[in-house]
This record gives structure tokens, C-alpha cells and sequence, in this order.
């Protein structure tokens, strides 16, 4: 039974993060990533809050392989960041390269550091 769970979670998690990352970056003129950014460190916010919810004992294993493993594990994207970064890096925008790895790492940790503590202040 879990696998399914996982199977549902990523089944919303895939079309979302494509949605998503068409959306956003269908909005930025720029060859910078934001579409891959956006969908990441929303999926870090996600799992930051389902992880804080989890430690206090408000969520069970099921919605933490939904939600977790499934939804966020095709939600966020690493192989997709690393191709961008590698693309942009590989044209020339050297400095969008570095600042896609920077900022994805510092926004990413944040989230999860985010949701972390909002979910502790509500089930805590």
C-alpha cells in the first residue's frame, strides 16, 4: 500500500512542477532557471513543514510518503537543476550559474528552515 501512496504523490508532483515551471518561466525573460528555482524551494518549504509536522507527531507515515516521497520527490527537480546550471555555465552565463547554485542552496535551506519552525509553532 505504500508504494501507492508514493505513486499518487508523484502522479500530482510531476504535472504540478511542469505546470508550474512553464508558468513561471513563461513570465521571466531571462535564460535564469526561475521556473526550476520556484518549484525547488517551494518543494523545500513543503517538505520543511511536513518534516516539522512529522517530529511532533501531527502527521503519520502515510502522508509522509504521499506527501513527501511522492509529491515533493517529483516536485523538486536536482537533475533538472544541475542540467540548467550546467547550460547556463556552458553559454557563458558564468555568473547566472553560480548564482543559480548559491541562491537554490541558501533559498532551499531557508525554506526548509521555514516550514520547519511553522510547523513546529502550530503543532508544537
Amino acid at each position: 500500500m505504500n508504494w501507492l501512496l508514493v505513486l499518487l504523490g508523484g502522479a500530482v508532483g510531476a504535472p504540478l512542477r511542469y505546470l508550474t515551471d512553464r508558468a513561471v518561466q513563461a513570465r521571466h525573460d531571462t535564460v535564469f532557471p526561475w521556473g526550476t528555482f520556484t518549484v525547488n524551494v517551494a518543494g523545500s518549504l513543503v517538505l520543511g513543514t511536513l518534516t516539522g509536522a512529522a517530529l511532533s507527531g501531527a502527521v503519520g507515515t502515510g502522508v509522509q510518503l504521499l506527501l513527501g516521497t511522492g509529491l515533493c520527490g517529483a516536485l523538486t527537480t536536482y537533475s533538472t537543476f544541475s542540467y540548467e546550471t550546467l547550460r547556463l555555465a556552458e553559454t557563458g552565463a558564468v555568473f547566472l550559474a553560480v548564482t543559480n547554485v548559491a541562491a537554490s542552496i541558501v533559498a532551499g535551506l531557508g525554506a526548509v528552515f521555514v516550514g520547519l519552525t511553522l510547523a513546529q509553532a502550530m503543532f508544537g
